[in-house]
């Protein structure tokens, strides 16, 4: 079954209560442009990045347990050998496409938190993401859980954006929506006319504060284009859509958008078949496109502020199908990097013997995750956000 994200958007029923109740905004260069000279992020404030992995990413051959015998056992042409991922510690290794990654391992910029689930999994992409993004595994909730963040803290749509053409379901509130920058690219005119445009923004003695205003606002598309025009257009290079998005937020935040949380995903994990060469290819995306991104990022006053999480609805079951591919799973490992990050190993490793009907057994609740990006990035009481809940994984970011 191939999941799109717009399916599960539309299935999911949050949009339909929250954003589009409330009219999910579309913003433009602009608007972030004359909202960073107006209200600049400041240098110290914390910026989440969320990634979603739609689909169900199997998370044992991602944090792959090589040395486990259980795990040869359940996956015979599936496992990949010890000498061939990429040594963590603890008996386990990175999927052998994820190098940089491992780099930031290395460097104690990427924080891995195992078996990450919910009570009562479930096994619908539908119910499972959109109980990842409202934060709800008892009952539906109409919210997800950052657009009731900007429910609490303000309504100012520019607060949090998502670089995709629809808003995801966790950025829409009661009351208050992100807003979304499709990756489409920022073209101005060329020749004559783009000449005479860029010379209607030089300032002149004498004009009015109005007429100031237009024209800083021409310099600063101009400037927008120079800066962040190459990241937003289609990529020539096969470096992914993932990499375009994560390039749009990486020139956003450098240039001081007061935006404090984004958006960006990545789809195809549903691996039900042949999944040995097709989760690699995109782990491998993934990875040079996330690695690429936390250097960057590592680079500025305001990077360094910038955490990212990645997580996908469920992991997969232990045994392999017939198909070798895997199905729909539990627990799964949630990544978290950035330079606020203490890289390491957070929450137990799942046993591949005790196990539920087949099923991993979850043993961090997803919220605890979600309450420390609450906490310690966006600065909010999670409990206000959370249905009361202010479990935290300690230790996990400064």
């Amino acid at each position: 079954m191939k999941i799109s994200r717009r399916g599960f958007i539309l299935a999911s029923g949050v949009v339909g209560a929250g954003a589009l109740a409330v009219g999910a905004t579309q913003v433009n260069w602009t608007d972030l442009m004359t909202a960073a000279a107006q209200d600049p992020l400041r240098p110290d404030a914390g910026v989440l990045v969320v990634c979603t992995l739609y689909g169900g990413n199997d998370g044992l051959n991602t944090v792959v347990p090589a040395a486990d015998p259980a795990y040869q056992k359940a996956r015979p042409d599936l496992a990949y050998q010890p000498h061939e991922v990429l040594d963590l510690g603890e008996g386990l290794g990175l999927n052998p496409g994820m190098t940089g990654l491992k780099k930031l391992w290395d460097d104690k910029r990427l924080a891995v938190v195992r078996g990450v689930g919910y009570p009562k999994p479930d096994h619908s992409h539908f119910r499972s993401m959109a109980i990842w993004q409202t934060a709800s595994p008892d009952s539906p909730q109409p919210t997800g859980w950052l657009g009731r963040w900007l429910d609490v803290t303000g309504d100012d749509p520019l607060r949090a954006v998502s670089i995709e053409p629809v808003l995801p379901p966790l950025m829409a509130g009661q009351r208050a929506a992100g807003a979304t920058l499709p990756v489409t690219g920022l073209k101005l005119p060329t020749g004559a006319l783009g000449k005479s445009f860029s010379l209607m923004g030089q300032a002149e003695s004498g004009e009015s504060p109005d007429q100031a205003r237009v024209a800083r606002s021409i310099t600063d598309l101009h400037t927008t284009a120079t800066k962040l025009g190459p990241a937003v257009k289609p990529s020539s290079d096969n470096k992914g859509q993932l990499a375009a998005q994560l390039d749009v937020v990486a020139g956003l935040v450098e240039a001081g958008v007061p935006t404090r949380a984004y958006s960006v995903s990545l789809g195809g994990f549903d691996t039900h078949a042949d999944e040995k060469g097709t989760q690699q290819r995109l782990l491998t995306e993934l990875d040079q496109a996330l690695s690429a991104f936390a250097d960057r990022m590592q680079r500025t006053d305001r990077g360094r502020q910038v955490v990212m999480l990645v997580y996908s609805e469920f992991g997969r079951r232990v045994g392999a199908n017939a198909s070798e591919g895997t199905d729909h799973g539990t627990a799964g490992p949630v990544f978290v990097l950035g330079s606020p990050v203490h890289g390491g190993f957070y929450g137990e490793q799942p046993s591949l013997t005790d196990l539920d009907n087949g099923d991993l057994k979850e043993h961090t609740d997803f919220r605890d995750v979600y309450a420390t990006m609450l906490r310690d990035v966006l600065g909010e009481d999670p409990g206000k956000i959370l249905g009361g809940h202010d479990t935290t994984v300690g230790g996990l970011l400064t």
